[in-house]
């Protein structure tokens, strides 16, 4: 159901976040560029990123992204979802919920952490019922 994107997956990824960016989930699209980036990191290592096909019944149903890290400030590993898409077709049947239970499953010591936009009502009603609470700060970036 969930397996590690392999070099023949290019293009399915490509579309995959092609639909993840240009839908309501996302606040604007990134350029194609940084996908192609994205996709030839995860290729080289899992160091930095794990990319992840998510199937259901050898269909395409979804991606996610997933990074490592370390935070003094929770004195833990951090696993940070950057990204988890499921088409509207794969939506609402639990895949989320048993994709993000497999995270904890694979990184027991780390806290997960992710990003959500508001208005994705759905996803934050899946966070919200899987015990991720909104954190009380603004991140900015340079």
């Amino acid at each position: 159901m969930f397996r590690n994107a392999e070099e023949k997956d290019f293009a399915l990824y490509m579309e995959l976040a092609q639909e993840f960016y240009h839908s309501p989930a996302v606040m604007h699209p990134i350029p194609a560029q940084y996908m192609e980036n994205t996709f030839r990191e995860a290729m080289r290592s899992d160091v930095y990123i794990i990319l992840r096909i998510l199937e259901v019944d050898g269909e395409a149903a979804g991606y996610a992204i997933l990074s490592r890290s370390f935070s003094p400030e929770s004195g833990s590993p951090i696993c940070w979802i950057e990204e988890l898409y499921i088409r509207k077709a794969y939506r609402g049947h639990g895949l989320g919920t048993k994709f993000l239970s497999s995270v904890r499953e694979e990184f027991p010591s780390a806290r997960l952490r992710l990003e959500v936009e508001p208005e994705n009502t759905g996803a934050v009603a899946l966070y919200k019922r899987l015990g991720f609470t909104p954190l009380e700060y603004v991140s900015y970036v340079v």
